[in-house]
């Protein structure tokens, strides 16, 4: 079965407002006093960021010389060199493709871009081969300290950044990239500059790979061994805040001020607020015909699931409107053998009324509670091979198991695809948690903080206005905020967090700074 979802709507992207008219310029405009600007009570001269891929500067899934260039920290950089503040060092990737190699093989994927190649548009990789390669270490110190896929007690960890640990998994490859030995730790390199400011963005990813991963990992908490979590592995609410503790006990102990951002819900994201619950659309000629066929194959699955006093869980598609995919949800109660056995009762045979509770016992059609992964797009109406393999070794041979092995039609989409109400609720509960803690370390050591939480509804919510009148949303693609990996913000996305960041240091410190403007940064990258 061919894919039938697409995403539209980017073409308003390319809609511009200009004017012909010249700007008005006054004589009180022209004897005006130049402002100066002021750094208050803190001190911008030697500033250094930590965090993860928000503060590298990543975008497009990938990081590249143009996205660190936009990173946040290095506007705010523009903005302290207009009050005291020093030079500013990236440890840039060699250039704008942003895929990376470890000994000549490619490792790290290239950027995203946006291809009208099919006919509608959509993200894919740009083509070429990255000219980073990792084991190449960088000399020097560097002031953004960001490393993508970093948790917040990977900041403490040793190793992090040896090259001899990538291929394995125990390092990072961003940081092998420049850290200064390959037993140092990311905040120890930071420390070790002595920074007169900081800024500070962590724990992001202790609950981000849990909710890109469709809730498909484990919620560690209770668990403080870190050094036992999976990848999409919620990180204990603890572990996150006696990381922050000790980072910003190290920053903070010669006199530094700086400011931390709390976490924001990462339900909200477009990576989670894209593709809807209910994508088969019955004129789609690849699905609709087959409606009357779906529908009377599952009658019978039907008056079991009304007999099992279950009728939320009944699957039906109809003809006139778009229908729901059908999921896997593990919260439900496994009804495999009771589906099996009601089916047996009314005289289906044992072989199929096993497959039958094996595929349906945790089954139910998605409604609008149920936030479906962006990646889910490319895998709704398509065959699932292991799904395939798996029933025919349960005795189907190819063509049925090939019919009820359709991802959302016949086969129930699998956890990594849908994050459901139950996981959103282990989310939204970590958040809560998670920026509890940070607001208490914020007063604890006098230092600023930004509610990038509140920031990032209001950008999904009603979006920002620009001067011109244009609005930045969070909208998948055409909403200015977020690049076409759905997580991480564009350039423009980044400019209005830098302004958040600049608005709480000027209230925390007293200084001026006047931030920057996001009319010169781009919603997104066209080529």
């Amino acid at each position: 079965m061919k894919k039938f979802l697409a995403l539209t709507g980017f073409l308003g992207l390319f809609v511009v407002s200009c004017s012909d008219d010249d700007p008005i310029v006054d004589d009180e405009m022209m004897n005006e006093e130049p402002v100066v600007f002021t750094s208050g009570t803190a001190d911008f001269s030697n500033y250094v960021s930590l965090g993860n891929s928000l503060t590298a500067g990543f975008s497009d899934a990938a990081l590249f010389v143009d996205g660190q260039t936009a990173s946040f920290p290095n506007m705010l950089a523009s903005n302290f060199a207009l009050a005291g503040g020093g030079e500013f060092n990236i440890p840039f990737m060699a250039d704008n493709l942003g895929g990376a190699t470890l000994g000549g093989q490619q490792i790290l994927g290239n950027r995203l871009i946006l291809s009208f190649a099919s006919g509608s548009p959509a993200p894919v990789p740009v083509q070429g081969q990255g000219t980073t390669e990792i084991s190449n270490v960088l000399s020097g110190s560097f002031n953004n300290m960001g490393v993508p896929g970093a948790k917040s007690f990977h900041l403490l960890a040793p190793g992090y950044g040896n090259v001899a640990g990538v291929a394995a998994g125990l390092a990072n490859p961003y940081f092998a990239r420049f850290a200064s030995s390959p037993n140092t730790t990311i905040l120890a390199d930071a420390a070790a500059q002595n920074p007169s400011f900081f800024t500070l963005w962590i724990g992001n990813n202790d609950i981000l790979g849990y909710a890109t991963a469709g809730g498909d990992g484990v919620n560690q908490l209770g668990n403080l061994d870190p050094s036992t979590y999976g990848g999409s592995d919620i990180s204990d609410p603890n572990v996150v805040a006696g990381s922050i503790q000790a980072i910003l006990q190290t920053l903070t102990a010669n006199g530094a001020k700086g400011v931390i951002a709390n976490i924001p819900d990462v339900s909200t994201i477009p990576f989670l607020t894209t593709v809807p619950f209910n994508p088969l659309d019955p004129t789609n000629p690849d699905f609709g015909p087959q409606i009357a066929t779906l529908n009377a194959q599952f009658a019978g699955l039907n008056q079991v699931f009304d007999a099992l006093q279950v009728p939320e869980r009944r699957i039906e598609f109809a003809t006139d409107a778009a229908s729901a995919v059908i999921i896997k949800d593990e919260s439900l109660a496994d009804l495999s053998v009771q589906i099996t056995q009601t089916l047996q009762a009314v005289g289906t045979d044992a072989g199929t009324a096993a497959v039958l509770g094996f595929l349906y016992g945790q089954a139910r059609q998605a409604t609008a509670d149920d936030l479906l992964v962006l990646t889910s797009q490319t895998a709704i109406a398509q065959l699932n091979t292991d799904a395939f393999a798996t029933l025919q070794q349960l005795g189907l041979p190819a063509e049925q198991a090939g019919q009820l092995a359709v991802n959302g039609i016949t086969f129930p989409l699998e956890d990594r695809w849908v994050l459901t109400p139950a996981e959103q609720a282990e989310v939204n509960a970590t958040v809560i948690a998670y920026n509890e803690a940070i607001a208490g370390l914020a007063s604890q050591f006098d230092i600023a903080i930004v509610d990038a939480n509140s920031l990032l509804i209001e950008l999904g919510v009603s979006g920002f206005t620009l001067a011109d009148g244009s609005v930045v949303n969070a909208d998948f693609g055409t909403g200015g905020g977020f690049s076409l990996d759905g997580v991480h913000p564009s350039p423009r996305g980044y400019a209005i967090l830098a302004n958040a960041f600049v608005e709480a240091i000027n209230t925390k410190y007293g200084s001026n700074l006047p931030g920057v403007n996001p009319l010169e940064f781009t919603g997104l990258y066209l080529q």
